[in-house]
């Protein structure tokens, strides 16, 4: 078994046309299936006449996700030589078996919860993530917006990669992964079985991650798997209705370059007004909701001097 899974001949740089094709490209295959379900929840929204979706937040969704898709598909080939080149470099490559995605998947998966809790606790990283997090209310369209500077956290995933798992296979599971996150976003799915929501990431715990309430800020990150919350100390079981969105909604929904760069545009402001490299580096890396509180505490501080 050791040797017919380790010790597989390295891939040809130049064969890596032959790799791209072999990898299925499973997201744009399922995007008009995700299309065809997020009309429906449309269709039915609009006839209970529920409040879950708003025109401009809808067309946003939609324009972030074109993109998304767009750069992912200019960055392809470069991250797929990137992954091969350093499969290359490992000597316990691992040939490609098709029972190889299920570790693969769960490691990625643990690796997928620190990404997403580090862009919650870092100010830089959550420019890469808030995209996700804008959206005031919760449905379908929302788990189109990923951000198009999101492919800054692959560098989270390099353990995944250094274990040797074949290129194929962990492209496969970047894109399982992302598609499994389609169906938790909406409404209508209520609490599923107890050993179900013990597990996995259901409709029920991820609206919880996308609350805005104090109780339900930075829960929840499991991405798959629920468990690594519980694990780690971030579980939060969905109680009274999430309230969505973020601490400072945007106000132009449909715009989707607002949508995707206003946090970026706000560190490069706050960082050109901060006096001292260590109020700079905080503006940076400090935590979200630190620097929010900070922020809203310095413009409560300059209303009262103006009013004296």
């Amino acid at each position: 078994m050791t040797e017919s899974l380790f010790g597989a001949p390295k891939i040809p740089l130049d064969n890596l046309s032959l790799i791209e094709k072999a990898a299925p490209n499973l997201i744009l295959w399922a995007v008009p299936a995700m299309i065809f379900f997020t009309a429906i929840e449309i269709l039915i929204t609009y006839v209970q006449e529920k409040p879950y979706y708003e025109k401009q937040e809808t067309i946003g969704s939609v324009l972030v996700g074109l993109g998304s898709l767009a750069v992912g598909a200019t960055l392809k080939f470069a991250l797929l030589f990137a992954v091969v080149w350093l499969y290359n470099q490992l000597p316990w490559r691992m040939s490609l078996n098709w029972w190889t995605f299920i570790p693969c998947y769960v490691i990625f998966d643990l690796c997928s919860y620190w990404a997403h809790r580090i862009s919650h606790e870092q100010r830089f990283w959550w420019a890469t993530h808030v995209v996700h997090h804008s959206g005031e209310r919760y449905n379908l369209s929302v788990s189109f917006r990923l951000s198009w500077i999101q492919n800054l956290k692959t560098i989270f995933f390099l353990p995944v990669a250094l274990i040797g798992f074949h290129p194929i296979i962990f492209f496969t599971t970047n894109q399982v992964a992302v598609l499994f996150q389609f169906w938790v976003h909406t409404e209508y799915i209520r609490r599923m079985p107890p050993w179900v929501e013990y597990i996995f990431a259901t409709p029920s715990n991820h609206r919880v991650h996308h609350g805005s309430q104090p109780k339900y800020i930075d829960k929840n990150y499991g991405a798959t798997f629920i468990f690594w919350d519980r694990i780690f100390g971030t579980y939060q079981l969905e109680e009274e209705p999430p309230i969505y969105g973020i601490t400072t909604n945007i106000s132009n929904k449909a715009n989707p370059l607002m949508i995707n760069f206003h946090e970026v545009a706000d560190i490069i402001k706050d960082v050109k007004g901060a006096k001292g490299l260590r109020k700079k580096l905080f503006y940076i890396f400090g935590s979200p909701i630190k620097v929010d509180e900070e922020k809203k505490r310095n413009a409560a501080e300059r209303k009262i001097s103006e009013v004296a």
